[in-house]
């Protein structure tokens, strides 16, 4: 029996040794060496914390057997005198695509959109990939491992950076010397992504919230086939499982994405570490609350080139000012207690780890919090503190030697010691033989000084008049190499100098003449080195920047402060009041505790800030029903004709600048829609212009369930370009079908669902799948999601009103809608509400029927009509799109104000708390310098829920401040391409305004 499982062992483990030939156990064929060597008399940093002078490192067969102040040297053991040296365990890299080729997609190239996976046996999205295993695509690279290894690191981890769940990563030991030590871990991390694979041309998911979604819909597949539900194997979902118990990296790349990948780790009590991108800062107080472990890179962006002043003016305000702030990055998440790790991910090359780290260390990040950050750290977050990261007994003989404190510019590595094999990175027997002397050269004087680092000195030879020769000076194994350039031989006669340094201060060896005669050479010490004491150059290098305060949003107009909830007192306003009232005229209106608390006239309140309003109009808060501001990285989710599982509110992005534009044009509430890619989009948010706040903050309280639906060309592809349009449907009855036949679907599907909840426990069977956009679309039939649709042309329009009438439910809201007035009689039959534009028309040619009377005589027939505006540059002046119902329309200026307030809450069905000024509720109102239907009306302050988002006295300052801040950091990066630093050339930021049509690439 034990020789069936030793043999059954041998068959299991013969694979991989076949398949990877990179970590062969080859011990039998090398010659072993068991002894032990000693590094006495240096500072030895056992751990960050734990430090002894002047101890001894004693190591055998690659590990630590001790450290201390006491330790019993065995015979025969390799002794190395360390004195005046140091001792550090070598860093840890835990997130590199070390020694992993870069994934490239198949034959073929760019194809067309796949939408169903052609791979049998393994998940339905291609971008769901943890059956990938960072061992078996491993290659060692030698030339990126001396680079890793110089700059101090002894241990990566790696892993195949290409896809959503990217699966398995290795842990490497950089040891170049004995293959056979190299390999730590063949499966140590599962990594996630919110980036597509690059192998596949599977169209879902297309955008941001489509991969979150995609995401959650995994982990309920997961759950779902754990529990042994499925009837058939996947092998992706297989790999899922094996991966659970390894260290789950999620690389968000983004402040925002952190939070929102934090969201689905609670939603299924994941623990994923996080990968980050350097702005963390910018967002400190939600960073800390994910509770979460971060991976951090210190890749810092270079100055920009701003010495030509237009280019300068085409730079963002919120790039000079990541700039600025990066490099304090790392010391806000230490001065928070976030626990971290660093990592050399997306330097443009490895000499910028050092020069980087140095840098936030003079920007305040603490010396021992930065070594932990790359040891024992890394290690404990790895599960390996027992391994690697420290120098205590036991561990790998993974250290640094260097001449001093690790973090000090003028600090040399010698060497980098992995697994207890050495790499040299300077000599460490090198003599110090800088200084001055006198050189004589065949009877001939000059004058040589040696200057520069002990391992890498500088030459400098002159002739007795003074004459300059260019040389160049080397150092290996105690042997001194001097070469004199070509075109300066003539003046010395010589062209190189050689010699053996002995322990005498003076210097002598043989000299090569450039006819190739050879004599002897000489030289007397004459003065001892004294380091240079940098001019303006090193001050300036010393001097920090004046970091620029961190504002909320950490952008152009953002705020010093989170703004505040405060009690209001607005004195004798024109008061549009949206409620049987009417328009009062010197009214009082009284905001306490976010609420609108009193109406009437000489109200008092002592603890108010009093606002003089005579003269000026007090609304309530514009509503732009359909919007498309503030959406991270894709406003359509077009893979499938239906996405009903994706959700705006998970891409809301709190630091787009046209929210501080919306406030400014008096909007408070907006619904954030889906674009009009399928036929079956995505749900929608609904959210409060909370500038400064956290996009969570933004969101709507206990808000009504919307979706956005579409009709016409787009969902049909006949606007999307030659290579697009293959996906179902082509045709608009092909678009009724897509609706009757998810409808139908989602029936089914809840019906099982009560099937298997009614049946008792003995005969319940397996569960069935959970389906978050089957579950969506249940929803609508129970009329608890609310359906707005995109529309134009008249006969869609009726057609989705029967299709919803013969599933017993009402369209909430046709949007666009510019046929409407041709069937408003319908509409008000169904109870459907339309949400239009003011006067756009004939943009594309199923728009050739627009009027601009299509509000008014849709109002008039009884249907609750909106204007939105679709469009960030339009929702600026929704008050004035408002005015063009009067003017159309012969609408009444209060029931045109409407328009834009209080029928587009009726539509979103929040009514009961915005738009209309009514004790009790939401204290989201506007202050209009005049009439808010004028178009010379500006917004004055903007209110919502008793805290003031947009004052436009203090927009002003905000204006000269930001001039003044701007050309601040102009100056700071003029000086550092003065001071001779890397800089980069300006580029513009191009924002990406979307509209219901707009794809990502």
């Amino acid at each position: 029996m034990k020789r069936f499982f030793s043999l059954l062992l041998l068959l299991i483990f013969i694979p991989k040794i076949d398949a990877q030939e990179y970590f062969p156990n080859n011990e039998s064929v090398q010659n072993k060496n068991n002894n032990y060597t000693a590094f006495t008399n240096a500072k030895i940093f056992v751990t960050p914390t734990q430090v002894i002078d002047k101890g001894t490192l004693l190591i055998q067969n690659g590990k630590v057997i001790n450290a201390g102040k006491t330790v019993v040297i065995p015979k025969n053991t390799i002794v190395v005198n360390l004195e005046g040296k140091s001792i550090y365990p070598s860093f840890i890299d835990m997130y590199t695509t070390f020694g992993i080729e870069k994934p490239k997609r198949g034959e073929g190239g760019r194809q067309n959109p796949l939408y169903d996976t052609k791979k049998e046996g393994y998940y339905w999205n291609e971008h769901i990939k943890p059956e990938t295993d960072a061992f078996q695509n491993f290659q060692y690279d030698n030339t990126k491992a001396e680079e890793l290894l110089k700059a101090g690191f002894g241990v990566v981890g790696s892993h195949v950076a290409d896809g959503i769940a990217q699966g398995s990563g290795i842990l490497i030991a950089l040891n170049n010397e004995d293959n056979s030590k190299r390999l730590l871990a063949n499966k140590i991390t599962n990594h996630f992504s919110f980036t597509k694979s690059s192998t596949t041309n599977q169209a879902y998911p297309s955008s941001l919230m489509g991969m979150i979604a995609l995401l959650r819909q995994m982990y309920f597949d997961l759950d779902w086939y754990k529990n042994g539900n499925s009837t058939t194997t996947d092998l992706s979902l297989e790999a899922m499982i094996n991966n659970q118990k390894l260290v789950q990296i999620f690389a968000a790349e983004d402040k925002l994405n952190s939070l929102r990948a934090a969201k689905i780790a609670k939603e299924f009590g994941l623990n994923y570490i996080f990968k980050g991108a350097g702005n963390e800062f910018e967002r400190i107080e939600e960073i800390k609350k994910t509770n979460a472990s971060y991976i951090i890179p210190i890749n810092f962006p270079e100055a920009f080139d701003v010495s030509n002043p237009y280019l300068a003016s085409q730079l963002d305000f919120a790039d000079l000012r990541l700039w600025n702030q990066s490099p304090t990055n790392l010391k806000v998440l230490s001065d928070n207690g976030i626990i971290f790790a660093l990592t050399t991910d997306k330097l443009k090359k490895m000499d910028d780890f050092r020069t980087n780290l140095l840098k936030a260390i003079q920007y305040g990040f603490d010396k021992t919090k930065a070594l932990e950050a790359l040891t024992t750290i890394p290690a404990s977050l790895l599960g390996k503190s027992n391994e690697i990261g420290s120098l205590k007994n036991g561990s790998l003989a993974n250290f640094l030697i260097t001449s001093g404190e690790i973090f000090d510019k003028k600090t040399t590595i010698y060497e980098n010691w992995v697994g207890g094999s050495k790499y040299v990175i300077k000599d460490i027997t090198a003599k110090d033989i800088r200084g001055s002397y006198d050189l004589t050269v065949d009877n001939t004087p000059y004058k040589l000084v040696i200057k520069g680092e002990i391992t890498a000195p500088e030459s400098e030879i002159k002739t007795l008049d003074s004459t300059k020769v260019n040389s160049k000076i080397s150092l290996a194994n105690n042997w001194i190499s001097l070469i004199v350039k070509s075109k300066d031989s003539v003046k010395t006669n010589f062209n190189r100098l050689t010699g053996y340094i002995e322990n005498s201060p003076n210097l002598n060896g043989k000299v090569i003449f450039f006819d190739g005669k050879e004599s002897n050479w000489s030289a007397v010490k004459t003065a001892a080195f004294e380091n240079e004491k940098p001019k303006d150059k090193g001050k300036d290098e010393a001097k920090n920047n004046t970091i620029i305060p961190v504002s909320y949003p950490n952008i152009a107009f953002g705020n010093a402060e989170k703004p505040k909830q405060e009690t209001l007192l607005f004195k004798n306003a024109t008061v549009w009041t949206n409620e049987k009232e009417g328009i009062l005229t010197e009214t009082d209106v009284l905001v306490k505790n976010g609420k609108i608390a009193a109406i009437g006239n000489n109200l008092n309140e002592a603890a108010a800030t009093v606002i003089d309003a005579k003269g000026k109009h007090l609304t309530s808060g514009i509503i732009d029903e359909h919007s498309h501001i503030a959406i991270s990285n894709g406003v359509n989710e077009g893979g499938h004709n239906s996405s009903a599982e994706v959700t705006i509110e998970d891409v809301v992005n709190s630091d787009d600048i046209n929210i501080y534009r919306e406030l400014a044009g008096g909007v408070t509430t907006s619904q954030l829609l889906h674009g009009s890619a399928n036929p079956i989009g995505g749900r929608s948010a609904i959210v409060k212009w909370k500038w400064g706040a956290a996009p969570d903050e933004m969101l709507y309280k206990d808000q009504p369930k919307f979706i956005k639906f579409a009709l016409g060309e787009n969902v049909k592809q006949a606007n999307w370009g030659i290579n697009n349009p293959t996906r179902f449907p082509q045709t608009r009855m092909g678009v009724e079908q897509v609706f009757t036949d998810y409808f139908q679907r989602a029936k089914e599907y809840e019906a099982t669902w009560k099937k298997y909840n009614a049946a008792s426990k003995k005969n319940k069977g397996k569960m069935p799948r959970t389906d978050i956009e089957l579950q969506t679309i249940t929803e609508i039939l129970n009329q608890e999601r609310f359906i707005s649709c995109h529309s134009y042309v008249q006969s869609e329009i009726l057609m989705l009103m029967q299709v919803a009438e013969k599933f017993n439910f009402r369209v909430n809201t046709f949007t666009h809608i510019l046929e409407g007035y041709k069937v408003a009689d319908k509409m008000k039959e169904h109870g459907v509400g339309a949400s239009t534009f003011s006067d756009w028309w004939a943009y594309k040619f199923e728009v050739n029927d627009a009027i601009p009377y299509n509000g008014p005589i849709m109002h008039n027939a009884g249907v609750v009509v909106a204007y939105n505006s679709d469009d960030a540059e339009m929702s600026r002046r929704l008050n004035q799109e408002a005015a063009k119902a009067v003017k159309y329309g012969n609408i009444s200026e209060e029931e045109a104000w409407k328009f834009v307030t209080l029928n587009p809450a009726k539509l979103l069905h929040i009514d009961n708390k915005v738009g209309s000024i009514k004790v009790g509720k939401d204290a989201d109102i506007v202050l209009w310098s005049t009439n808010p239907l004028s178009v010379y009306a500006q917004a004055e302050k903007t209110v919502i829920e008793g805290t003031v988002y947009y004052d436009a006295k203090k927009d002003e300052a905000k204006r000269v401040a930001i001039d003044k801040e701007r050309n601040e950091i102009i100056g700071q990066m003029l000086e550092e391409k003065n001071k001779g630093m890397n800089t980069q050339e300006p580029k513009k930021r191009i924002k990406v305004e979307y509209h219901c049509d707009t794809l990502e690439d």
